[in-house]
């Protein structure tokens, strides 16, 4: 049988040899033999690489989407675990939505500063209200203080 040699999964795929080599290092990918030092990889690593870089480019971590391939290395992808990532997918666009048109009106305020305009004035304090809520609170002074015991 024909393996892929490290080089020719790097021309294939465009993933660096040294992230080859920590995907196997962490278990997402395996080598099947060496010849010489050069690792060996069957053809299916292909797909895997693929998936691997869908999982990321949605958002998901290593840990996991090494929870989404079976024990026998096929992918065994919870749709529940799909359905929360569009759900948040589905917020950060219309985050991103809102903060395109802040930009859009900031760049094209009538008002000579950019401070003068009551629309702009509200976005800041609306901007400071969610960035806010989304934030970790600072602990307490009782926390702080038992932290230093």
């Amino acid at each position: 049988m024909h393996f892929l040699d490290i080089g020719e999964v790097v021309a294939r795929s465009g993933v660096p040899p040294s992230t080859l080599r920590y995907y196997e290092e962490i278990g997402l990918i395996r080598s099947v033999a060496r010849h010489g030092l050069r690792r060996q990889f069957d053809h299916d690593v292909l797909m895997k690489l693929s998936l691997i870089a869908m999982g990321k480019a949605a958002g998901f971590s290593l840990p996991e989407i090494s929870g989404m391939f079976g024990s026998d290395d096929r992918p065994d992808i919870p749709r529940d675990q799909l359905h929360a990532r569009a759900r948040e997918l589905e917020r950060q666009i219309i985050e991103l939505r809102m903060l395109r048109d802040v930009i859009r009106h900031v760049a094209d305020c009538p008002a000579p500063s950019h401070m003068e305009c009551p629309s702009f004035r509200k976005l800041l304090k609306s901007a400071t209200t969610t960035t806010a809520s989304r934030s970790p609170k600072p602990p307490t002074t009782r926390a702080r203080s038992a932290r230093r015991r």
